[in-house]
């Protein structure tokens, strides 16, 4: 195979999730429903948090910033992929592909640190309730949520500038978007270290971020069951349950995904985990927390009827 430098290197081959027409156009309906339903579901999460004055609090800040996280991970992702499908235009430039790269990594990280901090959140008000509203003041919130992002530029920006040293011998990528795993399998360069590194890095980010989760629900069960009530008890588990299942699906797909030392062996089953956590994911959480969330469920019977109200105004 001729080798090409990685400076020569102005557009890569994005070769999809099937080569097969009938499953594309499954594959194309599919992701176009999810996408829409993400964009709404995630959207509406987003409006609802702005204009109820109920859900001005800690846990809808940081909701509305998770939402947002989830609807720009998407789009980062998915219209491209669909566009590609119908156009049969499969190329995509050297620079958006290590954008598209950055800015998939950078939600993804951000999530998980969020996730941590959510979960913190839940802690302070069901084991400190008295001090709530000092410990997660406005500034603390703010603070919380730069400390994410600052920590998800800090993790990627390694990758960011090795990327652009590596040497390609390929410019098929064996995936619908731009991934560190599958570029790296095109990568001419010894990689081991490289894969290791990022193997390294993975666990610290997944480890350290599901450790802050666990200890903050470790508190949350141990002050809970200690409450005597029994309805108290099934409010406070309640409060924490849709948190609960949005952690299970996001760390679930992505330690199957970046968990593993080589990037030979995880790119052709990573197709399939990825569709998960970028497509299905992002329809299920707004369902998980408005289904199993009173207040978001009365904030949009709220809007519903100021809609219906204002149509009939009309």
């Amino acid at each position: 195979m001729t080798m090409i430098n990685h400076t020569m290197v102005t557009t890569f081959i994005l070769l999809g999730l099937t080569e097969d027409p009938n499953w594309q156009i499954v594959i194309f309906l599919f992701l176009l429903i999810t996408y829409v339903l993400s964009v709404t579901g995630n959207f509406i999460i987003i409006l609802l948090t702005l204009l109820d004055h109920n859900l001005k609090t800690p846990m809808y800040f940081f909701l509305q910033n998770f939402s947002f996280l989830e609807l720009s991970l998407t789009t980062t992702c998915v219209p491209r992929y669909l566009v590609s499908i119908v156009t049969k235009e499969k190329t995509i430039s050297y620079d958006a592909c290590l954008t598209q790269l950055f800015f998939a990594l950078f939600f993804a990280i951000s999530e998980f640190f969020l996730l941590a901090v959510m979960s913190y959140d839940r802690y302070v008000a069901i084991c400190k309730p008295l001090h709530y509203t000092i410990i997660m003041s406005h500034r603390v919130c703010y603070e919380l949520l730069f400390a994410c992002c600052f920590i998800a530029v800090l993790s990627i920006t390694p990758a960011a500038v090795v990327s652009q040293t590596l040497e390609y011998c390929d410019t098929n990528i064996d995936h619908f978007f731009c991934d560190y795993p599958p570029l790296l399998k095109i990568t001419s360069t010894d990689t081991r270290i490289l894969e290791y590194a990022n193997f390294i890095l993975a666990i610290c980010i997944l480890l350290i971020s599901l450790t802050l989760v666990i200890s903050s629900y470790a508190n949350i069960i141990r002050t809970v069951l200690k409450i005597p009530s029994t309805q108290q008890r099934k409010k406070a588990f309640s409060t924490c349950s849709s948190h609960m299942i949005v952690v299970s699906i996001s760390y679930g797909s992505c330690i199957f995904m970046y968990i593993k030392p080589s990037a030979e062996e995880r790119v052709s089953l990573n197709k399939g985990v990825a569709v998960l956590t970028i497509s299905v994911a992002p329809v299920l959480n707004p369902f998980i927390y408005t289904l199993r969330n009173k207040q978001v469920k009365q904030a949009v019977e709220d809007l519903i009827k100021k809609c219906v109200l204002n149509t009939l105004k009309q």
